[in-house]
């Protein structure tokens, strides 16, 4: 019997609490008696998953998981307990996500991608830690629209983004903004297809058309703060960051695109809205 997996198995014998099914050696699994239909009958072959319950027994189900081995699901997380967090996985017994297999802190309610391995007790479990289980896409081209889920966010490197919860993309360190989370599904441009086939992805347009976005959002932030911004464009790239969500150089280029449609001035201490766009 392949744990975390899709088997065919021949329905061998009824018994008071369901159904015993028998693989080509003989192996025998239940099928509880809650998951039998009316039109399954003895020597009926069946397509079932195949998990442990709630006392560790290898158990048949007719249900379908989000994912199987090695596979990739998306679930809900509902609950967090003292070892780990537990997620719905579409079959009765919860599955459970070890903290040493989360990438960040989990409340519950989230969904997460998550993928499914079995550990050194054969016992099925989660991990948020996709990297391995992602294919490198085919297909993909440079300028491409694409969706995909935050799972990772490293320090070093960026967000790491499964696209379509399949293919391997990164958001790169540069190009990351405040208010990235994991868990957060995202839509990106494609701005790098590397020549071993990883993805780098932007969350931002090529930059003709960047810079008016970025201007007409500097016009609504200004806006909001009553027609200034308490900064100008020689502020630390910490302080634009994280006022604007924009690098240093973004936000000049924006700044300068206003000054020239003269819907700016720019005091020794702050950038003040003359004239509504």
């Amino acid at each position: 019997m392949d744990i975390g997996k899709k088997q065919k198995l021949k329905v061998s014998r009824r018994v008071e609490f369901g159904l015993y099914l028998t693989d080509t050696e003989g192996c025998e699994v239940l099928l509880p008696k809650n998951q039998i239909r009316d039109d399954i009958s003895v020597g009926d072959t069946l397509s079932v998953f195949i998990y442990r319950d709630s006392h560790d027994r290898l158990i048949a189900t007719l249900k379908e998981p989000r994912m199987t081995l090695n596979g990739i699901g998306r679930c809900k997380v509902l609950e967090v307990g003292h070892i780990g967090a537990f997620l719905d996985w579409g079959l009765e017994k919860d599955l459970l996500l070890p903290f040493k297999e989360m990438t960040s802190k989990l409340t519950k309610g989230m969904e997460i991608p998550v993928a499914l391995y079995a550990d050194k007790s054969n016992r099925l479990c989660a991990t948020m830690k996709l990297y391995r289980y992602l294919d490198i896409a085919s297909g993909i081209a440079k300028g491409d629209n694409v969706t995909g889920t935050v799972y990772e966010i490293s320090d070093n490197f960026g967000a790491f983004v499964a696209i379509d919860d399949r293919y391997q993309g990164l958001i790169p360190k540069r190009e990351m903004l405040n208010s990235i989370h994991v868990g957060d599904v995202v839509r990106a441009r494609v701005s790098a297809v590397k020549s071993d086939g990883k993805i780098d992805l932007s969350l931002r347009e090529p930059g003709y058309i960047q810079m008016d976005i970025d201007a007409d959002r500097l016009i609504k932030l200004m806006k909001e703060a009553g027609g200034r911004l308490d900064f100008n464009d020689k502020a630390s790239p910490e302080r634009i960051r994280q006022a604007t969500d924009m690098s240093k150089n973004e936000f000049k280029r924006a700044v300068g695109r206003l000054l020239k449609l003269r819907l700016i001035e720019i005091k020794s201490d702050s950038i003040v809205l003359i004239k509504e766009s």
